[in-house]
């Protein structure tokens, strides 16, 4: 999940082809629907994204009561009105309204604690908890940017490499000095490992598909004490899209997606990673492009039928994408990587979000 900010932005605003009294606000490439007339392009509102929970007193405020996903009629959910893909809410709360929002946006201001606006975390289930520790050698997983909120990310033309985005879980596992850790997406943003346990999702998946010896053997290749594997467990049980995989059985379904060596963690290239993977037999997510960068190409390729299973059993999520070359970004402060995610999938219907 993407990191939660509640940003000040300037908008584009184009027509809705469904609707008389709606249209769109563009805000990066994202597109969320506005009542017409209410805003004209050029001016400053504020961006809450999908993935926020929304206090009650705004909810009512901009007249959604009732409107929002959860439970609590209170989530920012992707949804499409009248035809058109709506990601995130635009709006100016009364709490901003004598906020000069063009100086806002240049200091980066995130209005989320002001307004009460956390993000929201799934539900863990049973067979993916545990008991967990703190273990601070551990390598930590990174959230990946939309690449519609960030589209600078990626220059023109550039090399990049694009995998295919798989709906399950992200497991994290580090192999430091021996010692073992195993730890979900969530927890290792805290450092904390989760105790072994064989009935856990994350260990069997790890174990059964040999990743200890796998990232001992890395450390050996590369004369490192530390090897950070990160893989996707999916299937049957795990997420609603299962890729024609069990997640309940012996051997879940597992594929990784990236690799970390060393201290301080050095990410291998994309390439790097497909010719280490293949040297110590883990299964690695599919590459389904490579080449220079071409935002609409990548755009259309993560729409469609999922290729993991083979058998192109259900939609596709989309895509992460990450230049050929590991490198900083400035736009995200971070690695240049991310995620182009299908409509369709953010739209499906009784789709699971655990982490």
């Amino acid at each position: 999940m993407s990191t939660l900010r509640v940003t000040a932005e300037q908008l584009t605003i184009h027509p809705h082809g469904n609707a008389d009294a709606l249209e769109l606000a563009q805000i990066g490439l994202y597109r969320a629907v506005v009542a017409k007339g209410r805003y004209v392009t050029g001016d400053w509102a504020l961006y809450i994204p999908e993935g926020a929970l929304v206090p009650d007193d705004l909810i009512e405020e901009l007249g959604l009561t009732g409107r929002l996903a959860g439970s609590g009629r209170n989530r920012v959910k992707a949804v499409r009105l009248r035809g058109e893909l709506s990601q995130g809410l635009v709006c100016v709360p009364k709490a901003v309204a004598d906020v000069d929002l063009a100086a806002a946006h240049a200091q980066g201001r995130d209005f989320a604690a002001e307004l009460g606006v956390t993000k929201w975390v799934p539900p863990i289930p049973v067979h993916m908890s545990g008991e967990v520790a703190a273990a601070p050698d551990l390598v930590p997983w990174i959230d990946i940017e939309d690449v519609k909120r960030y589209p600078g990310i990626f220059e023109p033309g550039e090399e990049v490499v694009a995998t295919e985005k798989i709906h399950g879980t992200a497991c994290a596992f580090t192999w430091a000095g021996g010692e073992r850790y195993v730890s979900s997406k969530g927890f290792s943003a805290k450092r904390m490992a989760i105790v072994h346990d064989p009935a856990n999702l994350y260990w069997r998946a790890v174990e059964a598909h040999g990743v200890p010896a796998a990232a001992e053997r890395i450390a050996e290749r590369y004369g490192v004490d530390r090897v950070g594997v990160f893989g996707e467990v999916f299937g049957a049980g795990v997420q609603d899209l299962a890729y024609g995989a069990t997640g309940r059985g012996e051997r879940p379904g597992y594929a990784v997606f990236d690799v970390a060596v060393g201290e301080p963690a050095r990410w291998l290239d994309a390439g790097e990673v497909a010719e280490v993977l293949a040297d110590v037999g883990l299964p690695m997510v599919p590459v389904l492009y490579q080449g220079r960068y071409d935002e609409a190409a990548l755009m259309e390729l993560a729409t469609g039928r999922e290729s993991v299973s083979g058998n192109a059993e259900h939609l596709r999520e989309g895509l992460v994408v990450r230049t050929a070359a590991e490198r900083y970004s400035p736009v995200t402060g971070n690695r240049a990587i991310a995620k182009f995610v299908s409509p369709a999938y953010l739209t499906r219907k009784n789709g699971t979000e655990y982490e």
